[in-house]
């Protein structure tokens, strides 16, 4: 009897590999077909024929997908983000799907922590100049005394807070989490508006919803210190990247550092590029050595025990009618 074939489009694994050996110990074939830039959606359907799971990168998986893909039955994304799923077309079609809730936190704060010291510091700007022949000496700022605003308050936002607290920053949250669930003494609950019109520095770590798309637009930077500097390690949708650039350009914002955007790669006519002080980065937040160990393997078992109908993770099981 043929073993049952799974497919796996994460870039980092690969054939042989830790995860790759869990899959097959439970008994199914593996196809690889990693995902580098963008994939065209027929590509997509293709190396989906005949599999009954998916490890998948953040890739489009669209109600088309889905409708021709009859054998899929489980949908594992390697990370935290779901918002490239249609995951209502996917329980209409009867197939689960899971993420990663709390996977690469670490990693994320690491990192934002990261991009909140190369803003305050202008190191991508100073490296860029001693690169060119210059030896640039102009001053940056101290983090230590400044207002921290996170927007969003799940695992990763809360990874962050003691690596602020740390650093001499005080850490204020918008987040829909109910009072009673919050459970940080050191934190300033606060609405969005008062929150980006406090801070000296914001970090986005909100899900991309249809209620969240679009959320920092020109209104709400407007909002912003022309001092203050904008991080996003969640989802480029969240931000109007034309009314951030536009305000970057005209001093009504001091900087952005960028490691996610609204389409990527990042597109050679984005209103980002050519922006002083706003620097991309190619969504490398979650991308430790010890961030993707822990994401495929934990991905690789969630499939195992979604195609078994035991998922731990899954969005939408719960709604999927048995048959």
């Amino acid at each position: 009897m043929t073993a049952p074939t799974v497919l796996v489009t994460t870039d980092y694994l690969q054939p042989g590999d830790e995860v790759d050996q869990i899959l097959r110990a439970a008994g199914y074939a593996t196809r690889h077909r990693p995902l580098r830039g963008r994939r065209d959606p027929e590509d997509l359907v293709a190396a989906l024929e005949g599999a009954v799971g998916a490890l998948i990168a953040n890739e489009p998986v669209t109600a088309d997908v889905l409708r021709r893909s009859p054998d899929l039955r489980a949908l594992v994304r390697t990370g935290v983000g779901y918002d490239s799923v249609d995951v209502a077309a996917a329980t209409e079609a009867g197939v689960s799907v899971s993420n990663l809730p709390g996977i690469n936190a670490v990693a994320v704060a690491e990192y934002t922590m990261a991009l909140l010291l190369a803003q305050a510091r202008r190191l991508v700007p100073v490296a860029i100049g001693v690169a060119d022949g210059g030896w640039p000496r102009e001053d940056g700022s101290e983090l230590r005394g400044k207002v921290l605003g996170l927007s969003g308050y799940g695992a990763s936002a809360r990874a962050v807070v003691p690596l602020a607290r740390a650093f001499g920053l005080t850490v204020l949250c918008t987040t829909g989490v109910p009072a009673g669930e919050r459970g940080e003494a050191e934190v300033g609950f606060v609405e969005l508006p008062e929150l980006l019109a406090a801070s000296d520095l914001v970090s986005v770590h909100t899900a991309l919803t249809p209620a969240t798309r679009g959320l920092l637009d020109a209104d709400a930077l407007a909002l912003m210190k022309p001092t203050a500097h904008l991080v996003n390690t969640a989802r480029g949708g969240i931000v109007d990247e034309a009314a951030l650039a536009a305000a970057v350009r005209a001093g009504r914002l001091a900087g952005a550092a960028l490691d996610v955007t609204a389409t990527e790669p990042l597109p050679a006519d984005s209103p980002l590029r050519g922006v002083d002080g706003i620097t991309v980065y190619s969504h490398l937040a979650g991308q430790t050595a010890e961030a993707r160990r822990a994401a495929g393997t934990e991905g690789a078992r969630e499939l195992v025990d979604a195609l078994a109908g035991r998922p731990r993770h899954s969005l939408n099981a719960d709604l999927i009618a048995p048959e």
